[in-house]
Order: structure tokens, then sequence, then C-alpha cells
């Protein structure tokens, strides 16, 4: 009998420091990203189509968005969507001071109502000509420009996009409206 109680208590205070093992102030992570001070209550910069949006190492410039294309390559090599594509054209640019990967699937799109959809890195091999661009480092300085293929529901319309210059990023918002 009191070995289990040992045991039940031992048991219950390991899961007790391993909940809070990884517990973060996340509102102090989310300033220390978005460059602010502690306190600071202004709110966070959103980009629309056409301005520059930094987020780490990348500047990201939506060029474009376009929405309701059913399929994407050609007959013989394509992708049909389950719903609708939504075509994002992305200028990705290095302003830090070393290489970095542009992950295609680091990328986020949010319908207004904040429903969240991911980018279909499928897809975006038959929208880009060139998809070793998106595959490659981008080196200091260089940029490329490249087309972002998001995968949503026909009665669906995007209301912003969260650019990441890596997944771990806090991302950058550029509104679609």
């Amino acid at each position: 009998m009191r070995k289990a109680t040992t045991l039940a208590l031992l048991a219950t205070g390991l899961v007790a420091l391993g909940c809070g093992a990884g517990s973060t102030d996340d509102a102090t992570n989310r300033e220390a990203d978005a460059g602010g001070a502690k306190g600071d209550d202004k709110p966070a910069k959103v980009a629309k189509i056409g301005q520059p949006a930094r987020d780490g190492k990348f500047e990201f410039t939506v060029k474009s968005s376009k929405c309701g294309v059913a399929k994407i390559g050609t007959d013989m090599l394509g992708a049909k969507a389950q719903g609708q594509f939504c075509l994002v054209t992305v200028n990705v640019k290095n302003i830090g001071k070393e290489s970095q990967m542009f992950d295609g699937s680091s990328q986020k799109a949010y319908a207004a109502n904040g429903t969240e959809y991911s980018a279909d890195g499928g897809a975006a091999i038959y929208a880009n000509k060139n998809a070793e661009t998106f595959l490659n480092d981008i080196n200091p300085g260089n940029q490329v420009t490249g087309v972002v293929v998001f995968d949503i529901p026909k009665n669906v319309k995007l209301a912003k996009l969260e650019l990441h210059d890596s997944p771990f990023s806090g991302g950058v918002t550029v509104s679609l409206t």
C-alpha cells in the first residue's frame, strides 16, 4: 500500500513538472519577435499587397493574389484543386548576412473568420516554372519571385497571409483585402 502511494505521488509530481517545463511568457516572445518593447501598446504593422514586410532574414513583397483556379499545370503533369487554388505571387529577398532557405510550407493563409490554411507544396511545383528557386538557399542580397499555392474551399475568400522566414519565426501579416 505504501509503495503504491509513493509511486502515485512521484508520478503526479513528474507530470506537474513536465507540464510547466516548456512554458514561456508568450506575450514577451511575441513582443520580442515584433521588435517591440514590453508594455508597448502599438499594434503590429500589417502590410498590404505591394508593400514590403519583414520577418527575420527575409523581406516579403506580395505582388498579387488570384483565387478561383481549378487546375495548375498541364493535362499530363498538373494538380487539381480539392476546392479552389489561390495563387499568391511573392518576392522574397534575403536581408540577412547568411544564406536562408525559403520554405513554402511555412507560409499560412487565413479566411476572414480566422480559419487557417496551409500551403500546397505539391501544387506549387506546377505553378512555378523554376521550382528550384524555392528549394535552394537564397544568399544575402539576392531575391526570388515565385508562387505560393493554397487549396481552399470554393466558397472561401482569403483575408490575410502570415509569411515566415522559417517554421519557428514570429511571421509577418499581409492583408489581402
